[in-house]
């Protein structure tokens, strides 16, 4: 039987397209990735959004709430009778230190997933071509019996009762092999714009999108499950930190996770470097100069990008700034053979002869012919100009970023270049 219903139901509206469907995306506007590891290589489409269009073959059902594994405890994993064998604080010891094992467990079956699930079938349906899928896995599959090891020496030293004793010169004699992780994420880049070039291919588009939709997937898309291992390598200082906050000053280990950490921090910093330099390439070769007067010795001698992303001047045109060590580039986001390219606007202009102003919201007076038609509060926000003038060159742009706190951080940025 159903019980009576006295709300008042609001009927559908009638779908007349399946964008519709689709919730806005924020593109972000802003993007800093050589200033450290820890912020995810991100590749959006915010400078060409029509390339991304929903596609009539694909499946537009939003992705529910990303999954997370159910996390799992020392004490609860090995019923620990703690009542008259271990102090809080060993216990917590204990947590952290098997809190690095779990880590390793989880992220060994994610680099199986991603090969199992998802290279090996585009690779045998023919999907993509066993080269365009090398450069977007990279070398993850060499990192798999890296994580392997160290679990393995985990499992070796952990007691009958599920205690761990030592696990400092596991690490110390362990971590040098991370180095070899300069060559994947320097290539992290490179690969993030393949795929998202790649996703305009419907076979593409919807072996992923179905990807997405199966449970084994936990509602995390391709890009997720390659970008795992950056993520652990930046999480283990922390783990280190956390067995060292817990660890007493008179146990053996303190010494040998003092030296570890030490290990790690200069690995992140050393692949933090490479990677930057790697993005700074790849941005430098898909730079296309209209006249040979535009080519600038700032750009060629760069070795990092402080930071980049999509700006509108006061007539609404949408230009991708890039902003090198020493040289403010303006450019527009093109397609050319294929890939996205950036076509420059103006001269380079170089940051020390660089003028900034911040502009109040309003001070701005919009240009082009429909102004008037259009004009409203929020287009006139979060304007902020750069001038610069040598003799007889001058340049004058007001520019406009999507929010005020992408605002901000072009200002910071800007004024720390």
């Amino acid at each position: 039987l159903q019980e009576p219903s006295n709300k008042r139901v609001k009927p559908l509206s009638r779908v007349t397209s399946l964008a519709s469907l689709i919730p806005p995306v924020r593109a972000t506007p802003l993007k800093r990735f050589s200033q450290s590891l820890q912020r995810s290589i991100s590749f959006r489409s915010e400078s060409r959004p029509d390339l991304f269009s929903p596609r009539p073959w694909s499946r537009n059902v939003p992705p529910a709430n990303t999954k997370r594994r159910d996390s799992k405890l020392w004490s609860e994993t090995f019923d620990v009778c703690v009542n008259h064998m271990l102090t809080s604080k060993e216990i917590k010891r204990q947590e952290a230190i098997f809190e690095l094992s779990q880590g390793e467990e989880d992220l060994i079956e994610d680099l199986k997933l991603a090969k199992k699930a998802y290279h090996d079938p585009m690779l045998k349906l023919c999907i993509m071509t066993e080269q365009e899928l090398n450069q977007i896995f990279g070398t993850l599959d060499s990192l798999i019996p890296l994580h392997e090891d160290l679990l393995r020496r985990l499992q070796e030293v952990r007691k009958p009762d599920g205690s761990t004793e030592h696990v400092g010169h596991i690490l110390v004699g362990w971590l040098p092999c991370l180095n070899s992780y300069d060559s994947y994420c320097s290539n992290q880049v490179a690969a993030k714009a393949l795929l998202d070039h790649k996703k305009q291919d419907h076979r593409v588009q919807d072996f992923l999108q179905r990807c997405l939709e199966s449970p084994f997937s936990r509602k995390l898309d391709l890009w997720n499950f390659l970008d795992i291992p950056r993520s652990r390598l930046v999480k283990y200082p922390l783990l280190l930190r956390e067995i060292l906050r817990h660890t007493p000053n008179d146990h053996p280990d303190q010494q040998h996770l003092e030296e570890a950490i030490n290990i790690i921090q200069g690995i992140v910093a050393e692949i933090n470097i490479k990677t930057g330099e790697s993005e700074c390439r790849y941005y430098k070769e898909r730079l296309i100069y209209l006249e040979e007067g535009q080519r600038d010795s700032l750009i060629d001698n760069s070795r990092a990008v402080c930071c980049h992303g999509e700006l509108k001047n006061n007539r609404g045109v949408k230009l991708h700034v890039f902003l090198f060590e020493e040289v403010l580039v303006i450019t527009r986001a093109v397609t050319h053979n294929e890939q996205l390219c950036y076509q420059l606007y103006r001269q380079p202009i170089p940051v020390r002869e660089l003028q900034l102003e911040d502009l109040q919201d309003g001070e701005v007076r919009l240009g082009g012919s429909i102004r008037g038609a259009f004009s409203n509060n929020e287009r006139i926000k979060n304007f902020f100009r750069v001038s610069f003038k040598n003799g007889s060159q001058s340049q004058t742009h007001s520019l406009q970023a999507n929010d005020s706190f992408n605002k901000q951080q072009w200002l910071n940025c800007i004024r720390q270049a």
